[in-house]
C-alpha cells in the first residue's frame, strides 16, 4: 500500500532527531511569542462611594497607590461607582462592581458603603476607609483579626471624645453641661469619665433618624445645655447641615467628627485625618494583590488627628475664640 505524504513526513521525521529537535525548537518560538503578545490580566479595583464624584480622599488614594508603582490603564484598572448621595442606590452600585468581577472592593463613604458591598459580595476582599466602630457594626469579628473578607482603616480612636470635650472646654471655658447627639456608637462611659475630669455634665441625647433632630434639640434645651459634641455619625452625616443650622439657631457651640461638618457650619470639629486614611487604605490593596487575606489583616486605628475652627460660625453665635485655641488649629474657616 502507498503511503500519504503526510505519514511519510511524520516517518522522516520521527527517524531523524535534527529535523524532531528544531521542529520543537520552533513551535516553542511561536508558542513564546503568541504567549507574548496575549495582555496580562490587569487587576480590577472598584471604588464604592456614597458622593457625587471624585474628590481630594480619592485623589489621595489614587496617589498612594502611584507610589506603591500602580499605574492606572498599566497595571490597575479603577471602576469608580458614586450613588450622589442616593444611599439606595448603593446596593446597585455594589452588585454592578461584582458583576464586572473586580479584585478588591474600595469603601470609600463609611459604613453605608461597607455594608452595600458585604452584601453583595462573601469573597471579594473589602477595604474599609471611613468607619467608625466595624466591630459594633458586624463588619470584622475584631481589629486584630476580622475574620472575613474585610478589613481596612477605623476612625474609632479611644481618647477621641475626650480631647474634643476638652478642645471644647479650652474654646468656651464657662460651660458646663454638655449635650452628646447622634446615633451613639461611641463608648459613652469612657467620654462621661472624661467630662467629669474637665468638670462637665453629658446628657445624651439619642437620634435614630433624621425626624427626630429637632426634637433632641428642643429636648436639649430644656436641659439647659451650653454646648454640643457630635460624634461621628453615618446617619447625621447627610444632615450636617439642618444640625449645623439648629445648633447655630440655639446659639451652642459645637464640637463635632470631620472637616466636611466644619465646613458646612459646625463651629469646632477634631477627628481623624480623613485624607490619611484613604493614603493607608491603598497599603491594603497593595498587600491582598500580592496574596495577603483580609482576615489576616488587622484593621488599623487613625493616627493622624485635625483640628478645624469656623470663625464664620463663631461670629455669628457671638462667641469669640481665645487666642492659644486659634493657634492650635490646623485649619481656620473664615
Amino acid at each position: 500500500m502507498k503511503r500519504s505524504r503526510k505519514t511519510g513526513n511524520s516517518a522522516l521525521i520521527a527517524q531523524h532527531p535534527v529535523l524532531r529537535t528544531g521542529l520543537c525548537t520552533m513551535l516553542f518560538a511561536i508558542y513564546s511569542f503568541a504567549d507574548a503578545q496575549q495582555p496580562a490580566t490587569i487587576p480590577r479595583i472598584g471604588y464604592l462611594s456614597r458622593s457625587s464624584g471624585p474628590g481630594a480622599n480619592e485623589t489621595k488614594f489614587h496617589q498612594s497607590l502611584r507610589s506603591l508603582g500602580y499605574i492606572e490603564g498599566q497595571t490597575v484598572v479603577f471602576e469608580s461607582r458614586f450613588a450622589h448621595e442616593k444611599l439606595d442606590r448603593l446596593p446597585e452600585l455594589a452588585a454592578d462592581l461584582v458583576r464586572v468581577k473586580v479584585a478588591i472592593i474600595v469603601a470609600g463613604s463609611g459604613a453605608a458603603t461597607v455594608q452595600a458591598a458585604k452584601r453583595a459580595t462573601e469573597t471579594i476582599p473589602i477595604v474599609m476607609a471611613n468607619v467608625n466602630d466595624p466591630v459594633a457594626l458586624g463588619f470584622v469579628a475584631s481589629l486584630a483579626h476580622p475574620g472575613g473578607n474585610v478589613t481596612g482603616l477605623s476612625n474609632l480612636s479611644p481618647e477621641l471624645g475626650g480631647k474634643q470635650l476638652e478642645m471644647l472646654k479650652e474654646t468656651v471655658p464657662k460651660i458646663a453641661r454638655v449635650a452628646v447627639l447622634g446615633r451613639i456608637t461611641v463608648n459613652i462611659k469612657e467620654m462621661e469619665l472624661a467630662a467629669q475630669s474637665l468638670g462637665l455634665h453629658l446628657d445624651v441625647f439619642e437620634v435614630p433618624g433624621p425626624d427626630e433632630i429637632a426634637t433632641a434639640f428642643g429636648a436639649a434645651k430644656r436641659k439647659r445645655v451650653e454646648a454640643l459634641l457630635i460624634p461621628a455619625s453615618s446617619l447625621l452625616v447627610g444632615f450636617r447641615k439642618r444640625v449645623n443650622d439648629l445648633a447655630a439657631q440655639h446659639k451652642l457651640p459645637a464640637i463635632c467628627f470631620a472637616p466636611s461638618w466644619a465646613e458646612d457650619g459646625c463651629l469646632l470639629a477634631y477627628g481623624p485625618d480623613i485624607g490619611d486614611n484613604f493614603r493607608r487604605a491603598a497599603t491594603y490593596v497593595d498587600k491582598i494583590l500580592k496574596g495577603a487575606k483580609p482576615a489576616d489583616l488587622p484593621v488599623e486605628r487613625p493616627t493622624k488627628f485635625e483640628f478645624i475652627i469656623n470663625l464664620k460660625t463663631a461670629k455669628q453665635i457671638g462667641l469669640i475664640i481665645p487666642p492659644n485655641v486659634l493657634a492650635r488649629a490646623d485649619r481656620v474657616i473664615r
